[in-house]
């Protein structure tokens, strides 16, 4: 645990801190639903097998809808309302993904995509007010950064934080390459892949969970409605249940006072908890890891030939 004059830089007061509890972790799964075709499954198929493997491991998840990549259309909005039927939580992602780090993202814009998703999603079960940010980025300004707090903030949306960040897309990225180029290729080394990579990335933000506040945080960890998710979700569930860990659902995750921080620097398009690091001039052992975006996991899928070589 780090020392008491750290915390006290970053406004935390040890009391707050409670006793270790046991490690839990909440799904929550990103852009979709996809109406994006993919080898091997359909859109329905790989929603259906997302909703499966969360039914018989009883998790309750929560789906942050990207508008644009489906929900705008019939066949995508009922996609999406099959999440809420089942029990699951509907949040808000924006319509077409804008970075708000970028230069031609205005803060104007950006409020305007929050708006016209909450328009479609609120009529969903499930919904609720919650906001992730694209890319986890907050803005590269702090206008737009101030300005798109204090406008969740008005809207009474709350910002939905990961604090277990992963790289999933890489691998789901590489998959589907792999499928396009050899559609029998064998999965079994991106199944592999995946699993590692999500263990390590769970190690690692919790051990520095237990650094920064001195016990285990119910970790909110960030998936995305993907092939490689629809494919290998129900390996992942059963390797955190063969770890220990338990389920929880994101809106009990919330209730920590973690997610309740406002970190003074966050890093842009990192977890909640290498936020709070940042802020308190910490540099976790291992951080290059957290930040590679899969590289690491990539170059074992080409070691192992899954995959080719980059020229």
């Amino acid at each position: 645990m780090l020392p008491s004059r750290f915390f006290r830089a970053f406004g935390l007061a040890l009391a707050l801190t409670p006793a270790a509890l046991t490690q839990s972790v909440a799904f929550t799964f990103d852009d979709g639903p996809r109406l994006q075709a993919t080898p091997r499954l359909n859109p329905a198929q790989r929603n259906a097998a997302l909703l499966a493997a969360l039914k018989q491991h009883q998790v309750q998840a929560a789906l942050f809808v990207t508008l644009g990549n489906g929900a705008d259309q019939p066949e995508g909005l009922a996609l999406a309302r099959a999440w809420g039927e089942a029990g699951h939580l509907i949040g808000n992602h924006t319509v077409t993904h804008p970075d708000l780090d970028a230069a031609t993202t205005t803060l104007a814009g950006y409020e305007g995509e929050i708006q016209t998703c909450d328009r479609v999603i609120r009529t969903l079960p499930g919904y609720r007010p919650w906001f992730r940010f694209t890319f986890l980025r907050e803005g590269n300004t702090p206008e737009k950064r101030d300005g798109i707090r204090a406008f969740l903030k008005a809207q009474g949306y709350r910002n939905a934080y990961v604090s277990l960040d992963t790289s999933d897309w890489r691998l789901d990225e590489a998959l589907r390459t792999r499928l396009a180029s050899q559609p029998d290729a064998d999965l079994g080394p991106f199944r592999s892949a995946y699993l590692a990579h999500l263990r390590q990335r769970a190690e690692a933000y919790r051990d520095l969970s237990r650094r920064l506040f001195g016990r285990d945080i119910p970790q909110v960890m960030l998936l995305h409605h993907n092939l490689i998710n629809a494919l290998f979700l129900g390996d992942a569930l059963q390797q955190f249940k063969t770890l220990g860990w338990t389920f929880v659902s994101p809106e009990a995750a919330f209730q920590d006072f973690v997610y309740s921080l406002s970190p003074q620097r966050p890093a842009p398009g990192q977890s909640l908890l290498l936020s709070a690091a940042r802020s308190l001039g910490y540099r976790p052992e291992g951080w290059e890891r957290l930040v590679d975006d899969g590289d690491a996991d990539i170059a074992a899928l080409v070691k192992r030939g899954a995959l080719p070589a980059a020229p």
